[in-house]
């Protein structure tokens, strides 16, 4: 399994009326988590792009456990668990810094595309790194 973890402060523009981070937002922190997971793997997802390789989302799920409120401070943890092949999963888990809490958890689903749209194997180079760290 590889995984990541960053920090994000949740902004007031992140909360809606009731102070409560707005749901479509945990999806802004998901791609955030793989954004920095794939750089950490050595393969920034700007340099799969020039490359000819995108990534789009084929499926989105979250699970909203606990709202995380204005200015708190958020963990967003990324995990890789499975190989990828034309298809990747990404994991997540939503923290809350202070209490440690779980607030959210979720997955991504993407498809490797070619620049013509069409379904392609991930890169060879991407396929060694992950099997390099697994």
């Amino acid at each position: 399994m590889i995984t990541n973890e960053i920090k994000i402060r949740v902004s007031y523009a992140d909360t809606d009326k009731m102070g409560v981070t707005y749901h479509s937002r945990y999806l802004e922190y998901f791609e955030r988590g793989r954004t920095e997971l794939l750089r950490e793997l050595g393969l920034p997802y700007a340099e799969m792009e020039r490359d000819g390789i995108s990534l789009p989302v084929i499926e989105a799920h979250c699970n909203y456990l606990k709202g995380a409120q204005y200015d708190e401070l958020i963990t967003v943890k990324s995990l890789l668990k499975e190989k990828p092949t034309v298809r990747i999963k990404i994991e997540y888990e939503v923290l809350d810094d202070s209490k440690k809490e779980l607030i959210a958890t979720g997955y991504t689903i993407h498809s490797f595309v070619n620049s013509n749209g069409k379904p392609t194997r991930p890169p060879k180079e991407f396929l060694k790194l992950i099997s390099e760290l697994t």
